[in-house]
């Protein structure tokens, strides 16, 4: 499950997501890595609103969370570490 936020929150009425793997359920395993586009745009009368004069950026993020439904088998974990791209994390 992810959840996007865009940031100044004010200039979130004129973020419009067209395409977006958040779109659909994907299922990754552990250290997997994959391509995620978004496709957007910002509707024009963001210029025209006061409010917005300040903003010069907008920040779109994700936060991701399990489900609770991640269920591997301790054969697909072994098989990642195996891995020589595999670097623990060393927090």
């Amino acid at each position: 499950v992810a959840t996007y936020n865009v940031s100044p929150p004010q200039a979130g009425i004129y973020f419009n997501k067209i395409q977006c793997f958040c779109f659909e359920e994907q299922r990754l395993k552990p250290m997997e890595e994959i391509d995620m586009p978004v496709f957007f745009y910002i509707d024009p009368d963001f210029m025209d609103d006061p409010q917005m004069a300040n903003i010069n950026n907008i920040t779109l993020s994700y936060t991701f969370f399990k489900t609770g439904e991640e269920e591997y088998e301790e054969e697909e974990i072994d098989d990642v570490e195996d891995d020589p791209e595999f670097l623990p994390s060393k927090a």
